[in-house]
């Protein structure tokens, strides 16, 4: 099987529906954005290990479903409301672990925490190319909410203000 088709060589793209489109249109450049973030995170899991990989691999597969939705391919499994929730318990979850910062965070602590800090940048992103791209609904809460759980998993692994266990 060959990976080129050549039907792009134009500058377009096929969305889920078959139209065609210009690559640079809002919603390819959504979609890419939200390629570019699980692609971040594929970092993230490739220097992590145990809890923090296996939580950032389901993250990485729910973002084909939300990359599914933008480009109009998904069929029945689409971001639902469950998907949503589940990140906030995962932040509710992670919280817990240490004591919030009270002022700006410079990223940078180690290396996971500030590649967990670039993929929440790029989630944000994604999150506005979709919202530009008139999106709405669960897709756009998950890109929302995606971005906070992410800046909670970077001060978690940053070891930001660790509570003391008396």
């Amino acid at each position: 099987m060959k990976i080129y088709t050549r039907r792009g060589d134009d500058g377009s793209t096929a969305l889920g529906s078959g139209a065609r489109v210009s690559k640079d249109s809002p919603l390819p450049e959504a979609y890419g954005a939200v390629d570019e973030a699980q692609a971040v995170l594929g970092l993230v899991r490739a220097e992590a290990g145990g809890e923090l990989a296996e939580l950032v691999e389901q993250l990485e597969r729910d973002l084909w479903r939300v990359m599914g939705e933008l480009a109009g391919a998904a069929r029945g499994d689409g971001v639902t409301p469950e998907m949503v929730t589940q990140l906030e318990a995962q932040i509710d979850s992670l919280s817990v672990r240490f004591e919030m910062p009270q002022e700006f965070v410079v990223p940078g602590e180690n290396r996971v925490a500030a590649l967990l800090d670039h993929a929440r940048t790029v989630a944000r992103r994604a999150e506005r190319r979709a919202l530009a791209a008139g999106v709405g609904g669960d897709a756009l809460a998950y890109l929302n909410r995606l971005s906070d759980l992410l800046w909670v998993m970077a001060r978690w692994q940053a070891g930001e203000s660790l509570p003391s266990r008396d």
